[in-house]
């Protein structure tokens, strides 16, 4: 594999495989997985479907991790996936995928995130403090502390990501605890209808090891790190999701699953009382609050990049002399996602998104059927199974838009608009840094 050094735009080289994975992991396990599993049993109704669906879920999401990793490997640049898209496609569309993550993918998300830690704060120390008050006081600090460095910002995400890891681990010892929930002994119904729609939220459970591209200019070695990172991450999630889906079907039986708001909450209950749920709670935080430390760290790097590249406001890539990040965009993303919190329009833009986001990722998916068929110089890691894997992971990516369009023609229309909304603003941005 090649070490090859690669230009860091004067950023701060300091990550390594450890922080790598971490990212990637940190990136995808939010809040949800704490009550996904409930909204899956609601379209399969046999333990081995919902497990099944999460397995499967899963091997897409590692095909997806080898896709990304040879194109770590073979563009370890600041953006990560806006640059995969800049190299193959130009900057129009590269542009467009960093204006989605700043309106709506990123902030949208990062904004319901931290209304959700809020709520669970809120239940916690019972303390009459609104929730976007909270929100915005936590995505304040987690600006500042990324404010400080990279390794500032490193340090607690993935501090958080074992905390995090450490509540899953115990909300699967105390489910296999428990007494097995009730079984139907009717023969499952659901038909491929019901699959297509639970794998629906399996999948978008399974997003976000993307963001850890994000800040290839910053690792020590992003060639070897961030692609070995990508699958070592994505698969210590799939372990955790599909232990989490078991344990759930097993303590509260399919049924019990799909009638609950919170399993997890009903699984620690159920053994541990009220102090397991108390405990999960405080666990559910957590993994919020990690969540939003992994995207404040990660997405301005995408913005920083836009602005390198003359697509946007040029002061966003400018990088602190102390601190070596680029703190204007970092405040950019803070700023953005406090925004929504407050407005709380935040649901209603989320689910803009879905046809948008997965667009980008089928996109980023053809990027490397582009950089194969140029015949670039590559000697890093290749995923195997290319083209077959790669042309799978594509087609999931798009048979995903196409089902979001079906189900929700109104929001999908709505997020193309604010899609098509960044042509203007990024020929106006490509005029105005020419001058």
């Amino acid at each position: 594999m090649s070490d090859a050094p690669v230009e860091s735009h004067g950023l701060a080289r300091r990550l390594g495989l450890f922080d790598a994975t971490m990212l990637v992991m940190g990136g995808i396990i939010g809040a949800g997985i704490f009550v996904n599993p409930a909204e899956v049993a609601r379209h399969v109704d046999t333990p081995l479907l919902i497990v099944g669906v999460w397995v499967l879920g899963g091997a897409i999401a590692l095909i997806g991790a080898l896709v990304y990793a040879e194109l770590a490997a073979r563009r370890p640049a600041v953006g990560g996936q806006y640059a995969y898209i800049r190299d193959a496609y130009g900057p129009l569309p590269a542009f467009l995928y960093g204006w989605s993550l700043l309106l709506v993918i990123q902030s949208g998300g990062m904004a319901a995130v931290a209304i959700t830690f809020a709520r669970y704060f809120a239940d916690i120390t019972h303390l009459a403090v609104p929730d976007s008050i909270v929100a915005v006081a936590v995505l304040a600090l987690l600006t500042i502390i990324n404010c400080f460095g990279v390794r500032s910002g490193s340090n607690v995400q993935s501090g958080l990501m074992v905390l995090k890891i450490m509540a899953i681990a115990a909300l699967v010892v105390v489910g296999l605890m428990a007494p097995a929930g009730p079984v139907s002994t009717a023969r499952s119904v659901a038909g491929i209808g019901g699959v297509g729609a639970a794998m629906t939220a399996v999948m978008f459970s399974y997003g976000g090891w993307q963001t850890s591209s994000f800040v290839a200019g910053e690792m020590r070695n992003p060639q070897r790190d961030l692609a070995r990172g990508l699958l070592l991450g994505v698969a210590g999630v799939v372990i955790l999701y599909t232990a989490v889906a078991f344990v759930c079907a097993h303590a509260l039986g399919p049924a019990g699953l799909a009638d609950s708001k919170t399993p997890a909450s009903d699984v620690m209950r159920a053994v541990a009382g009220t102090k397991g749920a108390t405990f999960i709670a405080i666990g559910i935080a957590v993994s919020a609050l990690g969540f939003l430390s992994q995207s404040m760290l990660t997405a301005p790097r995408v913005y920083f990049a836009m602005a390198e590249d003359g697509v946007f406001f040029r002061s966003l890539a400018a990088v602190n002399a102390q601190s070596r990040v680029p703190v204007l965009a970092i405040v950019v993303q803070g700023v953005a996602a406090a925004v929504i919190a407050v407005s709380g329009a935040y649901g209603q833009i989320l689910s803009y998104v879905v046809s948008v986001d997965f667009i980008f990722f089928g996109l980023t998916g053809t990027a490397l059927l582009v950089f194969r068929r140029k015949g670039d110089d590559h000697r890093g890691f290749s995923a195997p199974g290319h083209p077959v894997t790669t042309g799978l992971f594509v087609a999931c990516c798009f048979a995903i838009v196409v089902a979001t369009v079906v189900n929700n023609l109104v929001n999908s229309l709505i997020g193309f608009g604010i899609l098509a909304l960044g042509v203007p603003a990024f020929l106006y941005w490509r005029r105005a840094n020419a001058r």
